[in-house]
């Protein structure tokens, strides 16, 4: 039985039976199929009280391994994505991977901690190769200044050598000191705490190490000072120790002699080198095992989240006495034999000699909606289900959608040009779109999954910017012209030029005029007119007028189409019937107007013809239109607008009490007493449902649910209350929503205006100036150009008119039929949950 391209999948309650040794794989084998939706049975069970709960945790455990293994490799190696996609392991498998998975994690502990144990011990010797380089070079400045002094020659120095000097240089066998590696930014308040706690008995110095350090536990580059405190006695000794253990300072030996400096330098040289060579063998080798990880490191991370999904799954399901698994799982009534057909490959599969059972329950729960798409419909459905996902078994409009959508966007942005280049972005994202589903952004990601929706957007672009005739502002002669350019004193090619004088183009004017119509679209001598604005302005309000009747009569019709096959006239006879004669004679009569005068009405006569929206207002007021001597539209119009006011005004009552009323006749007679219901019953329930007796679940919609609770109980001030809003809301609506289509016009011309202007303003400033300069400016206005069309026109344009569009699917074409309050088809997939 195949489901409806617009409707939801039919659905069905399905319970299955499995033995315990084949769950396992018979899950396994659905969630590769992904076509069942699974109850939770145990809703009052807590979730570590659950059957699988260790299996689950087990699964979390070598999922954080792996993830752990992932972000290392990805910080050295690249991670090849083959498309692979492994089935889930058996459980006797998990095991071997658990043991697989401790040793990898031991291996990689151990080179670890190795490494930042020789990363940490080169770290200390790189610091003490500054701290005896540095203060090496300050006691040589120390004792260059002392010998300088003693033979009175005048040296260059820093401000600070002549002060340390002239204090420790005669006996530095008097004086302690204390040398050490400070990081960057604790320096000077470390400074200002020596200072302040030993009272200025001591003395500072301090210089850069030019070199960027690598911290052995985070792997980060520090920066960091050399430092040395020369002090006298043990006090403030024990006291500058305590200030750099709180400064987290590393304090280092450092001989007072030169020569034992150099020995030692001579050995830290040494040692760095050796260890250099350790830790490039320990990097080589720890690469090599994550080289080897990372492999297989996509099919493990598969896999483990398989087997979690698989048992997350299986604590959904109730254990019986006989240790069977019991399961509830929506499903699609056509794929119930797949279903059936991944069981047995299941239970053959585990080597059970019992076959799985699944059988179909009789529920009165509504079943959530499941709309197949591709990855053509997909972007137009989730337009649909951004409103809100569609009961079940609705119509779904997101087919028709993919018409209405992208013609309703290029009404507002018609311009061949734009609509082009719109066109070619979409044609590139499908080329490339196999590379960007692997590298693409999250925040490009809606636009990447809307690429068929923007390809057929600026094909619709094209269409309607040929029929508007604009490509980037600017007309393009292709049929020629309607018009005698030369009984305007200028030839045809000035017409189509930058530089054309504006005229006023009248048909009434004798000789200007040709008789007959543009072949296609609009003639290109408009754009030269100075009554432009005028003219398209009056064409594009009607058609936004004509094109909101059209597609709001269609959405009545699809709410025809949904009383119908839930069976319920009451709401088809007393709600639907009186909506569509009251749009017919209120909108449509409007647009019959339009077409009217578009058709018998003559140009010669455009001066004398009535103003539509004026006979509109005198046909509520009830006013002749020959009164005032005003002439009419056509004959018998006072006579046919009083019969349309009259069926507009037997609408409303029609629409407020005629289902009431019957609903009330209806419980009354099932109740057979005066005065309704004194309870509730389903039998009550039943009669009150009117016309809807379906034997299948989920027919019911929720509005006739609620008029059927709100009957039950018999309180009919608040069935009148609700059946006045809806009446209100359509009238109103009625209304409010054809003017709301007006932004099919204001739109276009916004976009049109702001199109002219950008070319105006900038590129017919670069054409319009001649010789070398003009060509040389031309080229920078171009791109100058190019960048405002693609920022302002495509990309700012683009959002507004694509915003526009969903707003007069949602509100004005949606509201007239659609509910949008069901849930949607959630399966068990391995697809999304590996994804």
């Amino acid at each position: 039985k195949m489901g409806s391209l617009f409707r939801s999948e039919e659905m069905c309650l399905a319970q299955l039976y499995l033995q315990s040794e084949a769950a396992f794989a018979c899950v396994s084998e659905l969630g590769e199929l992904g076509l069942a939706q699974f109850r939770d049975l145990n809703p009052d069970v807590n979730a570590f009280q659950r059957k699988f709960v260790n299996e689950v945790r087990r699964c979390d455990d070598m999922e954080r391994k792996l993830r752990k293994f992932f972000y290392r490799i990805l910080d050295n190696l690249a991670i090849d994505d083959t498309g692979e996609n492994p089935p889930a392991p058996l459980p006797r498998e998990m095991i071997d991977m658990e043991n697989k998975f401790d040793k990898l994690e031991t291996e990689m502990k151990s080179v670890n901690s190795n490494q930042e144990a020789l990363k940490k011990n080169f770290l200390e010797l790189t610091e003490l190769k500054h701290i005896l380089r540095k203060t090496q070079q300050f006691f040589e400045q120390a004792a260059l200044y002392q010998q300088d002094q003693e033979t009175h020659v005048p040296q260059q120095y820093d401000d600070e050598t002549p002060l340390i000097a002239s204090e420790f240089s005669r006996s530095f066998n008097r004086f302690g000191f204390v040398a050490g590696v400070l990081m960057r930014d604790k320096i000077s308040a470390f400074e200002r705490v020596i200072w302040r706690a030993c009272r200025g008995n001591v003395f500072l110095r301090y210089t850069e190490i030019e070199a960027e350090l690598e911290d052995p536990h985070t792997g980060d580059k520090v920066n960091k000072y050399v430092f040395i405190v020369f002090f006298q006695g043990d006090q403030l000794k024990s006291r500058i120790k305590k200030i750099c253990t709180g400064f987290r300072a590393t304090l280092y030996p450092c001989p007072e002699t030169p020569q034992e400096r150099r020995e030692i330098a001579l050995g830290v040289m040494t040692r760095i080198e050796d260890l250099q060579t350790v830790l490039n063998q320990t990097a080589d080798h720890r690469r090599m095992v994550l080289s080897q990880v990372a492999l297989n490191i996509r099919v493990w991370l598969i896999k483990v989240r398989k087997i979690k999904a698989i048992y997350h799954t299986l604590n959904l399901f109730n254990v019986n006495a006989e240790k069977c698994l019991i399961a509830e799982c929506w499903c699609p009534v056509v794929d119930i034999d797949r279903i059936q057909l991944a069981l047995r490959r299941g239970t053959e599969l585990s080597g059970s000699s019992v076959p799985s059972i699944m059988q179909q329950m009789q529920t009165k729960e509504n079943p959530p909606t499941y709309n197949q798409t591709d990855k053509f419909t997909s972007g137009f459905q989730a337009i649909i289900d951004a409103f809100g996902v569609s009961n079940y078994r609705e119509v779904n409009p997101a087919p028709f959608t993919i018409i209405t959508f992208p013609f309703l966007f290029a009404v507002m942005f018609g311009d061949m040009g734009h609509g082009l280049l719109m066109f070619l972005f979409a044609l590139y994202l499908l080329h490339i779109q196999n590379v960007l589903r692997k590298q693409i952004f999250q925040i490009f990601k809606m636009m990447f999954d809307g690429r068929y929706l923007i390809l057929l957007m600026g094909l619709f672009s094209i269409y309607t910017g040929f029929l508007y005739n604009e490509c980037f502002s600017r007309s393009i002669n292709i049929f020629g012209t309607s018009w005698n350019v030369r009984a305007m004193n200028f030839t045809d090619n000035d017409v189509f030029l930058a530089t054309n004088p504006v005229v006023t183009l009248d048909p009434n004017k004798p000789g200007v005029f040709r008789g007959y119509p543009y072949f296609y679209g609009i003639d290109p001598i408009w754009q030269s007119a100075e009554n432009k604005i005028t003219v398209q302005n009056s064409y594009k309000m009607k058609n936004a007028v004509l094109m909101g009747f059209a597609q709001m009569i269609f959405g009545l019709s699809l709410a025809f189409c949904n009383r119908r096959h839930f069976k319920d006239k009451l709401t088809l006879y007393c709600e639907l019937l009186p909506q569509l004669l009251f749009l017919c004679a209120l909108i449509g009569y409007l647009c019959m107007c339009i077409l009217y005068k578009w058709s018998v009405w003559t140009v010669a006569q455009s001066n004398t013809a009535p103003s539509l929206l004026i006979g509109l207002i005198d046909m509520y007021m009830l006013t002749d239109p020959k009164s005032n001597n005003r002439v009419p539209l056509y004959t018998g119009q006072y006579q046919v607008q009083i019969f349309l006011v009259i069926v507009t005004v037997l609408c409303v009552p029609w629409m407020f009490l005629s289902k009431p009323y019957i609903l009330y006749k209806r419980s009354k007679q099932k109740k057979g007493v005066p005065g309704g219901l004194d309870s509730q019953s389903d039998d009550d329930v039943a009669i009150l449902h009117h016309e809807n007796n379906d034997a299948n679940y989920g027919k019911q919609e929720p509005e006739s649910l609620l008029i059927i609770m709100l009957i039950s109980q018999f309180d009919m001030s608040e069935v009148i209350i609700y059946q006045a809003i809806h009446t209100i809301e359509f009238c109103l609506s009625c209304i409010s929503h054809t003017a709301s289509y007006l932004r099919l016009w204001a739109l276009s011309l916004a976009h049109s205006e702001l199109s002219e202007v950008l070319w105006s303003m900038v590129m017919h400033t670069g054409l319009a100036t001649s010789g070398t300069s003009g060509a040389i400016l031309s080229f920078f206005v171009f791109w100058f150009f190019s960048s405002l069309t693609v920022s302002i026109l495509l990309v700012m344009e683009g959002l507004s008119a694509f915003l526009h569009a969903i707003r007069l699917h949602w509100v004005e074409f949606q509201s007239k039929f659609y509910k949008g309050e069901g849930y949607i088809f959630s399966p068990f997939s391995f697809t999304l949950i590996v994804e």
